[in-house]
């Protein structure tokens, strides 16, 4: 089994599914089960590997993501503290991160794509512990914190002893990470997250680069430079402390602790680039950062509204009849699917891809890459766009789901159908379900969004033969016929 391709092993189904409504229930629940329980919040990392057959001996899931609270990011007069179940989304529309935390609200924003940044959170990023994942560095720079609890004890650590090595941390069986600690730093201080990848979105980092700078005047008093996907894990660059403080940033100097950062990572060579490539992005990306934040531009390329594709009212949030008993392959989960009840089984060791498919027939939704990159499954939960192959089926118990067959009424198109009929947008058709359906989010929370906005919305759902040119017309057209109007409300102004 271990010579095969990770898409030829058979998945792992785990045949039980929990949502616990209080910390204490998951604790306990992590208590008794052991390594045999995984705890998942927006499980679009956990969700693929299951599906390549990793994690054997799993025999339930801890769904933490209706756990009250757990969403919050709360902010004190000491720290930025990030709940468990904190989305990147949730970072990204939260003003105290984007003006003292920027360089995580940048690093979240390069996540995947809007579906996938509504379902995956901060805290299982470092779970994860992957060097190529971005908030790490992010964190990394701005000096974090993490906190763990089990039934019996609780603790806190810095994220970088949290981190052991490659995809490795200090995490018991017994243990959740119960959220994440920023602190607050006064006087100028300033941050950056800058990536390299081999596309514009949805791209795993080839480099990236984070620094937090603090500044009296124009002088450099103090500064931690993050290095990621060049090594085992997230490193540091103390050699450029140490060049750059009591400087002013001038471009020789920039320039000097851009080689340094270099001369501290050890890449390595891989299918997204070599080790020489890295090397010379290193130095290039640390320079120009550097020179950035010396100019007070580290908030210069923050789009002024961010797309997020989700609904004011978070999916996350606990309905009051959200169960806590254990769901298993024979138990019956509620859903409103477009509009309807449907009730069936078969929700634990699938995902609500295949559910959708299967229990509810709607057949609309498409399976194209099964790893949350195409955007064909597409489907709002209510009213938020996600992935449907990277949700547990059992997670849309309660909820209400809206697929490409949910968006005509009474016989009649859609608005934003009838425009991608005019507009001929459509060539196989295959990626079209889920292309709707990110549409009609993106004109939800817009109302009339700009080029741009239009681009970043997209930009989690892929077209292989058509291009992108009819589909952008066909949103415009679309929007214009609703008259503008917004029907979502999510405050995502300038950082700066």
């Amino acid at each position: 089994m271990s010579d095969l391709h990770p898409v030829q092993r058979p998945p792992t189904r785990v045949p039980s599914y929990v949502a616990p409504r209080t910390l204490g229930e998951a604790l306990a629940l992590k208590a008794e089960h052991g390594p045999t329980a995984r705890a998942v919040a927006g499980g679009t990392d956990l969700t693929v590997e299951l599906d390549r057959g990793a994690h054997t001996g799993v025999e339930l899931l801890i769904d933490t993501s209706r756990i009250a609270g757990t969403s919050d990011i709360v902010v004190t007069d000491d720290e930025i503290r990030l709940g468990a179940t904190s989305t990147h989304h949730d970072v990204v529309a939260n003003e105290t991160c984007r003006t003292e935390a920027l360089a995580l609200a940048q690093a979240c924003l390069e996540v995947g794509s809007p579906q996938l940044r509504n379902r995956a959170t901060v805290v299982g990023n470092i779970v994860t512990a992957s060097p190529a994942n971005d908030t790490i560095s992010a964190l990394t720079a701005l000096g974090a914190t993490v906190h763990v609890a089990s039934a019996d004890a609780v603790r806190v650590e810095p994220l970088h002893d949290f981190i052991t090595g490659f995809r490795t941390t200090t995490l018991a069986d017994d243990e959740l990470v119960t959220g994440i600690s920023i602190p607050r730093i006064s006087g100028d201080v300033r941050s950056l997250f800058v990536k390299s990848g081999l596309r514009r979105a949805q791209a795993i980092s080839v480099v990236h680069v984070a620094m937090s700078v603090a500044f009296d005047g124009d002088t450099v008093t103090d500064a931690t430079i993050a290095l990621g996907s060049v090594a085992a894990t997230i490193i540091t660059a103390p050699a450029v402390t140490e060049l750059i403080s009591g400087t002013t940033l001038d471009a020789d100097t920039c320039r000097a602790a851009g080689l340094a950062a270099a001369a501290a990572a050890t890449p390595i060579d891989d299918l997204r680039a070599t080790a020489g490539y890295r090397t010379s992005q290193i130095a290039t990306m640390v320079e120009r950062g550097l020179l950035a934040i010396g100019r007070g531009e580290q908030a210069a390329r923050w789009p002024e509204r961010p797309t997020l594709l989700r609904s004011s009212a978070r999916p996350d949030e606990p309905a009051d009849e959200a169960p806590s008993t254990v769901i298993d392959h024979d138990t019956p989960i509620e859903v409103t699917v477009n509009g309807s009840p449907v009730s069936a089984a078969a929700a634990t060791g699938v995902t609500l891809l295949d559910w959708l498919r299967d229990e509810a027939h709607c057949t609309g939704v498409k399976e194209g890459c099964a790893e949350g990159e195409c955007g064909a499954c597409t489907v709002l939960i209510d009213g938020t766009a996600v992935m449907g192959c990277l949700v547990p089926a059992a997670r849309a118990a309660g909820t209400e789901v809206t697929t490409v067959e949910g968006l005509a009424t009474d016989g009649e198109l859609a608005p934003i159908q009838q425009a991608f009929v005019e507009h001929h947008a459509v060539q196989c058709g295959f990626c079209t379900p889920g292309f709707l359906v990110s549409c009609t989010a993106l004109i939800a929370e817009t109302g009339t969004p700009t080029p741009d906005q239009i681009k970043s919305g997209l930009a989690g759902n892929l077209c292989r033969c058509t291009g992108y040119r009819a589909i952008e017309a066909a949103v415009a057209t679309a929007a214009a016929r609703t008259g503008g109007e917004r029907t979502t409300s999510v405050d995502v102004r300038s950082a700066s």
